[in-house]
Formats: structure tokens, C-alpha cells, sequence
């Protein structure tokens, strides 16, 4: 597979529009676009909106427009046929699609919904090296303000000038460490056709790089900490800028190309270099790059353990919430006691929502879940300083968070529907 092959599947999309209304419009306006450009076979698009819309008195439902049935849409855009979701909130929380990429926002987002909308591209999959956002609508000051309760610190950097990456690229040459050749023919080995490549191509693409580590090697700290930085920062300012402005500029692609691979050689911060001695590291790197380790932030202390007094309950005599919280615990491995005196609070909470109560009223039990991520994540909020070690692993274990929701959404749903 080529680089270009490997790259065009992790482009899959999603389109934040501001109200079903527009939804369906940018639907339309897009079929007419693909297909003025002829871009039928590499592009398809889906819509996702609730219920029905209407529009110069022509009706309009989801299911209609997309031919498919409305449970089949995730597994649909996961195979490859669809590269453009159009969504009118359905899928902005919930929606967990590895292959998500890009996001273009048409709509102000607030609060918890802006972190949840634009956390739809934070799930990882082989190949998929960075997310990309677009956004008309929201201003960098207000978006870094709704993930600030969230997050101990939130940066958004300065807009970008495309002509940064000339800069960049300039400062770089001036450190003598690569050389032109080295890059270029780095270059015709790398964007080798598929057809025409072999396992003798990733000797030949260490052996391009490897003269510019050894002259790396020869230089100060001060002269490797200052280059090193801006590598880094040429690689994301040019990742960045070629998402948004076509530079048609075959030379500067290549060098990034070249740079990608060259950064993964140089030492680490411990003075120890990236083992990249077996070829095969860089062979997969060069088809899409592989996610290594794990990632996790770090978790708050759980909640101390205790046991119930007395008698022994039955299973049938167990509250729902304490078989939930056993179902946690045994998925977990933790050891939360009392949790289900925290989840009922939770509950309690959803229960004063009038809105969320309407929505359990007339939905189904799958459509609830939406309306429901948003409430369950509000309480969360909340509810932070009274329940802080079970909020924090809730926001910061994603995993758990999800556990958390599935288990409890299907009590709140009854619950609701139940005192309505």
C-alpha cells in the first residue's frame, strides 16, 4: 500500500451543521458539488438528523435521503463507501468511529457539548496519525474556555500563516544537517508505487536519513535543542496548513515525508535515541504510522471500600443500582461499596431534568441515549466537588465513562417513563 492509498482512508469526515434545516441543505448542495466535480466514485456522504424536515413544502427524514436504515449508518460510514457525515446533533456525542478524522463546524458550541462534539475525533486506529478541525463559527477564546473545567490546561495556538512553513523550512536548511540529495532520493523510494515496492526499500530509507542523524549527533545541545524544536514544529504547522490551503508544492511534500521519519530517529529527551535498527519499524511507519504504548491520563484515587452489614441480600432483592455497580466493579476490577448512593444521586438529578423527561417520553430507548450522554455529562459537571474521585475517573478514563453511561441509561429511561 502507498502512502497515498493508506491516507485517503483516514480522511472520513464530519460536518457540524446548525439545525436539521440545514442539514438537509448542505446535503443537497454537496451531491451537487461531487458530482459537478466528478468525485462520485471517491466521495459518498450520509445525513443524520431526527424526525422529519420540511422545505419548500417538500418533506424530508434521514432514512429517506440516505436510502439506508437508521441503525445501519455507523456500520455504513465504518466501510469505506462514505467519507462525509452532515450531522444536526445526532452523532455529535455517542459516536465512537476510530476512522473519524476531520470535523467542520457550522455551529456554536457551549459548555459540555462543545467538548463532547469535538472529542468525536479523540478515538485512535491504526494509520491515523492527527485530527483535523475547521471552524466557522466558534472563536479559539470560547472553545478553549469550554474544555477548561475539563482539562488542567487547555492551548490553542495563534492562527497560522501558511508562509510559515517557508520560514520553517528556511531555518531548518540553515543547520546544514540534511542535504538536498538525501531528501530527494528518500523521496523516490518512499513514494515508490505499490506495485513496485520490496523490502529493500526501508534499508534504502534509513540509509538516506541515518547521515543527517550521525551530523544531528555533531552538533551543540543548544544547536540540537533548537533544531529538534523546529522540526516539531514544521511538521505540525505544515500538517496543519495543508489541510486547509493547497500549497502545490511536490518539494515541500517530500521533505515532509522525509522529516517525519527523520524526527523518529533522533534521541529522546533521556539522551537515548529511537531504536530503528530493525527495518520494520520503519517500513510501517512509512505505510501509516502504528499507535505505540498506551495512552491514558492519569486516574484519581477510588473511592475507599466497604462492605454491607448484616444479612446478605438476594440477588433478587438487590436494587438495581447496587447490580449495576457490581457489573462496574467486576468489569473494572475496583471495589466501589457505596457507588450506588452516588449513581442514585445521578439519577435523581436527571430526574428534575423536564427536558430530558419529555425526551425519555418520546423517544425510543436507542434514541434516548442521546439526550442522555449530554445530561449524564452535565451531572458530572456538577456534581465535581462532591463527588470528585468518581467524576474524574468518569472524564478521565474514557473507557469507564462509557461503562458508566450504558449501564445507567437504560434505568433512567424507565425511571422517567415510569413518573410521567
Amino acid at each position: 500500500m502507498s502512502i497515498t492509498g493508506s491516507y485517503s482512508i483516514f480522511k472520513t469526515s464530519m460536518v457540524v451543521t446548525g439545525s436539521r434545516l440545514h442539514a438537509v441543505r448542505y446535503y443537497y448542495e454537496f451531491e451537487k458539488y461531487i458530482e459537478k466535480m466528478g468525485y462520485q466514485k471517491e466521495m459518498g456522504i450520509l445525513v443524520a438528523f431526527s424526525g422529519t424536515v420540511k422545505d419548500d413544502y417538500e418533506e424530508y427524514t434521514e432514512v429517506g435521503i440516505n436510502k439506508i436504515k437508521e441503525s445501519e449508518l455507523p456500520k455504513k460510514f465504518n466501510g469505506g463507501e462514505y467519507q462525509v457525515l452532515l450531522v444536526a446533533e445526532k452523532y455529535q456525542t455517542g459516536f465512537d468511529e476510530p476512522l473519524l478524522h476531520t470535523m467542520f463546524v457550522d455551529k456554536k458550541l457551549h459548555g459540555v457539548k462543545a467538548v463532547q462534539t469535538l472529542s468525536r475525533l479523540n478515538r485512535t486506529c491504526f494509520g491515523k496519525e492527527d485530527t483535523f478541525i475547521l471552524d466557522f463559527v466558534n472563536s479559539a477564546e470560547e472553545i478553549q474556555a469550554a474544555f477548561s473545567p475539563y482539562y488542567e490546561e487547555s492551548l490553542i495556538t495563534e492562527t497560522t500563516d501558511a508562509n510559515i512553513v517557508y520560514d520553517l523550512k528556511s531555518k531548518l536548511d540553515e543547520f546544514r544537517v540534511y542535504w538536498d540529495t538525501e531528501v530527494e532520493n528518500f523521496a523516490k523510494v518512499f513514494f515508490k508505487p505499490t506495485k513496485k515496492q520490496s523490502n529493500i526499500d526501508f534499508g534504502e530509507l534509513n540509509a538516506y536519513i541515518d547521515p543527517a542523524v550521525d551530523r544531528f549527533g555533531g552538533k551543540s545541545e543548544e544547536e540540537q535543542d533548537e533544531f529538534k524544536s523546529t522540526l516539531t514544529k514544521f511538521i505540525r504547522t505544515y500538517s496543519f496548513v495543508s489541510n486547509i490551503v493547497r500549497l502545490d508544492d511536490a518539494g515541500m511534500h517530500k521533505f515532509f515525508a522525509y522529516a517525519k521519519c527523520f524526527l523518529r530517529k533522533l534521541p529522546h529527551e533521556d539522551g537515548e535515541r529511537v531504536d530503528l535498527d530493525d527495518e520494520v519499524v520503519l517500513q510501517y511507519y512509512r505505510v501509516q504510522k502504528i499507535f505505540e504504548g498506551s495512552i491514558a491520563l492519569e486516574q484519581g484515587q477510588t473511592l475507599p471500600n466497604s462492605k454491607f452489614a448484616g444479612t446478605k441480600k438476594n440477588d433478587e432483592e438487590k436494587s438495581p443500582l447496587s447490580e449495576l455497580l457490581e457489573k462496574l466493579n467486576e468489569r473494572f476490577g475496583t471495589e466501589f461499596g457505596d457507588m450506588d448512593k452516588v449513581l442514585e444521586q445521578f439519577v435523581a438529578d436527571m430526574e428534575k431534568d423536564e427536558n430530558l423527561r419529555t425526551q425519555a417520553k418520546n423517544n425510543s430507548k436507542e434514541h434516548f441515549k442521546f439526550p442522555f450522554n449530554d445530561a449524564f455529562m452535565g451531572v458530572v459537571v456538577d456534581r465535581m466537588m462532591q463527588n470528585k474521585e468518581f467524576c474524574e475517573r468518569v472524564l478521565d478514563d474514557e473507557k469507564f465513562g462509557n461503562t458508566v453511561k450504558d449501564l445507567l441509561v437504560g434505568y433512567v429511561y424507565e425511571r422517567l417513563r415510569a413518573s410521567s
